[in-house]
């Protein structure tokens, strides 16, 4: 006689079946992913070699991997429940649709590029319909959404590993980014979709909450190996400098975000000329770094290059914040677009015709020699280890080492009594104001240091690109960074948040410069994937608490215990 426990309902039936068909779709996929796809190697990558996937098919292996992964955690295997602490059925249907993306674009991809369908090799009609079943499947599963228990306590030892594990795919992650060529537009694209659904689906399931809170408890092990990691980035470049050069700029990028995060982020001002302090720090460090451009023959050390950079760009935010930061909102935003407007054009008119003869107008200051700190040549390759550093992985490490300095002081202030009042300030002015918090003092503070903290990344990116024209600080163009892509790298990423503007930083400078035949496009995409972002996820993708609590009251991911709690500690 059959008891009840062992009697499945139509509905556990049913559910068994999609899985088992997503487990197969998938297999199949992987299959398919050591197939030709085309019989021509006129298409970047060259898909036409059996038995050894390319870096696209690549791609779709590993997602059609990771797809049978938390389906066999959906079903209860042994061993693949870690993967989903709130449950599998999101993270199934975001990854099967991912890897179908990601594949049909391929396809797609192939068909344009070559002139048709009639190009496609059976394999890529296997990779299709193998990664079709496992999304269409997905998609009926029912939701199977659930609190998170609470985590299996491990040795420190096993935490330990996990983070250093984290850290080095993350690493190869997005080195596999940046390293892809110029000229191989399809693969960024496909990369880019497979890792934002992977992104997602990780999310959903809750195992980046549960890695998030690993890292929280072992914060010293995790500031190591995130440290460990960026150093490591040089070290494995199989092709010298061509891709270091956008580790710096993002470095550089990023820094400038993480100033602006203060004003906006922290102090809630809205600046729109905040490249312009970039462009401070970066022409006070070309005056005085022995250009042979230079009016005025000085050659200072680097570190009174910073100073001069960080100086400059301190009196030009107080200078400019004084008279007009008593003023709110979209008053105070027209009037720092002006100030970054006035700059650029302040500094064109200065070639001795139009005024005094300082920055040579619109030509700008070039040939400024390479960083030297204590004989060490930042413009000539350096053998450590046995590997050759080139110039811009020793500015790479450079950059690390001030942007370790910039998150340091962010935190710090962030913390800090005059953090508190700035989010005060952020919240409700008016209030604070009551609360006996001077405002104006409070963002005038906020604008000097955000300023700086610009000014000493312009010095450094001064001596990178060793030349700095005008035309490099504008409010919106082609070619990060301007105020635009700032500001909407610190609400992409999240504002008050560390690990956001970098994120954000990283995404707005990398994507136009591996797809450059979007260029004419840039802002009309950043609008609309600010647009989508407002709608979906107004927080950003790195959002903290107190903003997760604001624009999600009521998320189902906490309990109502929780909720309360977060509120009261918010």
């Amino acid at each position: 006689m059959t008891t009840e426990s062992t009697v499945k309902t139509p509905s556990a039936v049913s559910k068994t079946g999609l899985l088992y068909a997503i487990i197969g779709g998938s297999l199949v996929t992987v299959v398919s992913a050591f197939l030709a796809w085309t019989y021509t190697p006129d298409f970047p990558g060259n898909l036409t070699i059996y038995g050894s996937p390319a870096d696209l098919q690549m791609l779709t292996l590993l997602g059609a991997v990771l797809t049978a992964a938390y389906a066999l955690a959906s079903l209860g295997v042994k061993g693949f429940g870690w993967l989903a602490p709130t449950g599998a059925r999101k993270a199934v249907w975001l990854l099967a649709l991912g890897t179908f993306a990601t594949t049909l674009f391929t396809v797609l991809s192939i068909a344009v590029e070559l002139g048709g369908l009639v190009h496609l090799d059976p394999g890529a009609y296997v990779a299709v319909l193998g990664s079709a079943v496992p999304a269409a499947a997905a998609y009926k599963l029912p939701d199977d959404s659930r609190k998170a228990a609470p985590a299996k306590e491990l040795p420190s030892w096993a935490e330990i590993l996990i983070i250093t594990g984290v850290f080095a795919l993350g690493l190869s992650v997005v080195t596999f980014g940046i390293d892809t060529d110029d000229k191989e537009p399809q693969l960024f694209i496909a990369y880019l979709i497979l890792v934002g659904f992977v992104s997602f689906a990780l999310m959903k399931a809750g195992l980046i909450d549960r890695l998030s809170a690993i890292t929280a408890k072992n914060r010293q092990v995790t500031i190591i190996a995130s440290m460990a990691a960026a150093i490591a980035f040089p070290f494995i470049q199989q092709s010298g400098d061509t891709y270091t050069l956008i580790a710096v700029n993002i470095l550089i990028f990023a820094t400038v975000a993480l100033g602006l995060n203060v004003v906006v982020g922290l102090a809630g001002l809205l600046d729109l000329g905040y490249v312009a302090f970039l462009g401070v720090g970066a022409y006070a460090a070309a005056l005085v770094s022995g250009s042979t451009a230079s009016a005025f023959d000085v050659h200072l050390p680097f570190w009174a290059a910073v100073i001069v950079g960080a100086v400059a760009s301190l009196v030009f935010g107080v200078v400019i914040g004084a008279p007009t930061l008593r003023l709110r909102g979209d008053y105070l935003a027209i009037v720092t677009l002006g100030f970054g407007e006035i700059f650029r054009i302040a500094m064109g008119n200065l070639d001795g015709v139009s005024g005094p003869e300082i920055t040579n107008g619109p030509n700008g200051i070039p040939n400024i020699p390479h960083l030297e700190i204590f004989g060490f040549n930042f413009g000539e390759a350096h053998t450590i280890g046995g590997i050759e550093l080139g110039a811009y992985a020793n500015y790479y490490l450079l950059m690390l080492l001030v942007m370790a300095v910039v998150i340091l002081i962010f935190a710090r202030a962030q913390n800090s009594r005059i953090g508190r009042a700035w989010v005060a300030i952020r919240e409700d002015e008016t209030a604070a104001t009551a609360m006996g918090i001077n405002g104006f003092r409070v963002k005038l503070i906020a604008f000097a240091l955000g300023a700086t903290l610009a000014g000493v990344a312009g010095t450094v990116q001064a001596h990178v690109n060793t030349t700095v024209v005008p035309e490099n600080y504008v409010f919106a163009g082609p070619v990060p960074p301007n105020s635009a892509f700032l500001l909407a790298a610190v609400i992409l990423g999240g504002m008050g948040t560390i690990r956001g503007p970098i994120l954000g930083a990283a995404l707005l400078f990398l994507i136009p410069a591996k797809l450059q035949f979007l260029q004419d496009y840039q802002l009309l995409g950043f609008g609309i994937a600010l647009i989508l972002l407002m709608r979906f996820r107004p927080e950003g993708l790195i959002a903290n608490k107190r903003a997760q609590l604001e624009f999600h009251e009521d998320t189902a991911d906490q309990a109502p215990g929780d909720l309360a709690t977060a509120k009261a500690g918010a």
